[in-house]
């Protein structure tokens, strides 16, 4: 997949759209989660708090949708310990800018309502088919970006918001040809490089540490050590699907079954009609006196009928059933074929309508669709027991509010346990949102985390419903020495070969720099690798940003820098050739376009900019220190 990446990146089109990303993406998707911590706070914004319960909600979203989107790749990223800090302080950035605007947009009276969110999403081009909103694909697409209904809206606010921004404190700016071009040549540059790497792991590998070393870390680090709240419950699960093994089904509840919906399984009675249609009464008793004298029907049908449609066919208009008829045939009241109505007085005019064939009402013999019957009676009568039996177990919960022993009774099965489990680990059994919303929000505990009563019943999709307990609760809390122990080693053994190898990296940098590099990678086993050529990227690279820092190589003399890579590794780059970007002219104006807009997105940043200047932001007490 990253080779599919990695090509379609050289196209121009999306180096555009990556260039513009990288000017103008903030990241959304905040949820108001509002949920207990463990008594300390993220941070203040101007006297507002930012839960540290909150940052840790949202980053574990932002982990669980890059998870989603990038699958097995994202577990290279999540075994960087110093990758994931960086994208938590990340997110706990985005969450003060967010608040900052919030309250920019507050002071100047702006807000955003419902309606326009829906009207936004809605306008969206991704989630629209043939120019048409497509729920469907709406849903699919952020299923696949790892976004909730709830959390996307919120997003689409904030963005609204930001724009709503942007254009209270203004929005201008034009490119001359020769900035565009200039610029298209910065953006769209592309850097021929070689790169050795000093292999992080390996260096870790090597390093020895005390227990005095490790102790002083965890000492130091302690907020980097908080275990999340854990729970055990007991539940009962009913489901009607369950039921149905359970409900007997007799030939009288088939055959009573049969005779109430006897229309689903036939086909009605139909009547064959012939209409003429004429303006005023007086024409039409006119050719009812000619049909009487012997006319032939469908010859005056074609001369005489006001309807250009049905006079095409002699007036026939073909067998009906009785929902399709209209009003004025059944008024005409014709029984038997080849009868002739009197001057029937419609809103369309006056008719004469002729009763052609009459096909009697067809039945499927109870013998054909005795199974399928079964099987639907079996089914509503299972939801009839289900919804009986969810009403004896609640009330039998309720009165019983020390155990599930009465519930268990009344179900006819044991309750399940669970092990222990926090909000990042649900069981599969019971992850749907109304039940782990009821285990999490603390109203089934009891004092000091004892188990406490017994939920209500809770219901779900798919005609399921749950009864829970806690049964065991332990809060949130710092983790012990002991049992991170070994976590603390990995961490104080990676700062120190991160250490060494910075260090190894300087010194090779030196001697590269000097002319007197090849004896020195030699010496440590290190040599470059082949060419590779790089453009700018809209992703949180360094190693990508290290290179596009480093200034112009002379020709044939290679400039040389060092950076680190995603997974912290300690990277020499050789930088050989510099290439400027270009476009074709038929491009250009779409670039200018974009650019444009780009200018007012860095009227935004330095918008942001000022707001972080002349804000109050206290940062909490887990956010002051972050491991190195």
């Amino acid at each position: 997949m990253m080779d599919n990446l990695r090509a379609a990146a050289n196209h121009v089109a999306l180096k555009i759209i990556l260039v513009l990303i990288i000017l103008s993406f903030i990241l959304t998707g905040v949820g108001n989660y509002l949920i207990g911590g463990f008594g300390d706070y993220a941070a203040k914004v101007n006297g507002q708090v930012i839960e540290r319960a909150q940052l840790e909600q949202v980053f574990q979203s932002e982990r669980q949708r890059m998870q989603q989107q990038l699958g097995d790749q994202f577990s290279v990223l999540a075994g960087n310990e110093g990758y994931m800090q960086r994208m938590r302080q990340q997110v706990l950035s985005q969450l003060i800018d967010n608040m900052l605007l919030a309250q920019y947009a507050k002071k100047l009276g702006l807000s955003v309502s419902d309606e326009q969110i829906k009207n936004a999403i809605r306008k969206t081009p991704y989630f629209q088919t043939d120019g048409q909103f497509d729920n469907a694909k709406y849903l699919d697409l952020l299923g696949s970006m790892g976004y909730t209904v709830d959390d996307f809206a919120q997003s689409m606010r904030q963005q609204l918001v930001n724009q709503q921004v942007t254009q209270a404190f203004g929005e201008s700016g034009f490119m001359l040809p020769a900035e565009s071009q200039a610029m298209a040549a910065l953006l769209l540059q592309q850097r021929n490089v070689r790169l050795a790497t000093i292999d992080l792991s390996a260096l870790q590998a090597k390093q020895n540490v005390s227990d005095d070393e490790l102790k002083a870390y965890y000492q130091q680090n302690q907020n980097s050590f908080i275990a999340p709240e854990q729970i055990k419950v007991s539940y009962i699960s009913i489901d009607a699907v369950s039921m149905q093994d359970k409900v007997k089904v007799s030939d009288t509840d088939i055959s009573a079954y049969y005779d109430r919906h006897k229309s689903s399984y036939g086909q009605p009675e139909r009547k064959n009609y012939s209409v003429i249609q004429l303006k005023t009464e007086t024409e039409a008793n006119a050719v009812l006196s000619e049909l009487k004298k012997g006319g032939d029907f469908a010859t005056l049908a074609k001369d005489k009928s006001t309807d250009i449609i049905s006079r095409r066919t002699g007036g026939e208009l073909g067998l009906l059933e009785p929902e399709t008829t209209a009003d004025e045939l059944k008024q005409a009241h014709l029984t038997e074929k080849g009868q002739l109505s009197s001057v029937v007085n419609s809103s369309i005019g006056y008719l004469i309508v002729r009763l052609n064939d009459i096909e009697p009402e067809k039945m499927k013999p109870l013998s054909d669709v005795h199974e399928t019957i079964a099987k639907q009676v079996r089914r509503e009568k299972a939801i009839d027991a289900y919804y009986a039996l969810q009403q004896k177990v609640s009330a039998a919960a309720t009165s019983d509010n020390e155990s599930l022993a009465s519930a268990e009774e009344v179900a006819g099965v044991k309750a399940a346990q669970t092990g222990w489990f926090t909000r990042d680990s649900i069981p599969a059994a019971l992850n749907f949102k109304p039940v782990v919303q009821s285990i999490f929000d603390g109203s089934l505990l009891g004092e000091n985390g004892a188990p406490g009563s017994n939920s209500d019943v809770i219901t779900v999709e798919g005609d399921r419903a749950f009864v829970v307990r806690v049964t065991a609760h332990k809060a949130e809390g710092i983790e012990p020495f002991d049992q991170v122990k070994d976590r603390v080693a990995e961490w104080v053994k990676h700062n120190k070969a991160l250490e060494k190898a910075k260090l190894q990296g300087e010194q090779l940098l030196v001697e590269l720099k000097q002319g007197k590099g090849d004896e020195a990678m030699k010496a440590a086993g290190l040599s470059f690798g082949s060419v590779q050529k790089m453009v700018r990227a809209s992703e949180d690279n360094p190693l990508v940003e290290n290179v596009f820092a480093l200034p112009h190589p002379q020709e044939g003399k290679p400039v040389y820098g060092m950076s680190q890579d995603r997974q912290d590794n300690v990277v020499l780059i050789a930088l050989d050739v510099v290439k400027p970007g270009s476009l074709p002219a038929d491009e250009i104006k779409t670039f200018v376009s974009k650019m444009e807009q780009s200018a007012a997105s860095g009227t935004f940043y330095s918008l942001l900019a000022s707001l972080r200047k002349d804000a109050k932001i206290n940062m909490g007490a887990a956010e002051q220190y972050q491991p190195q």
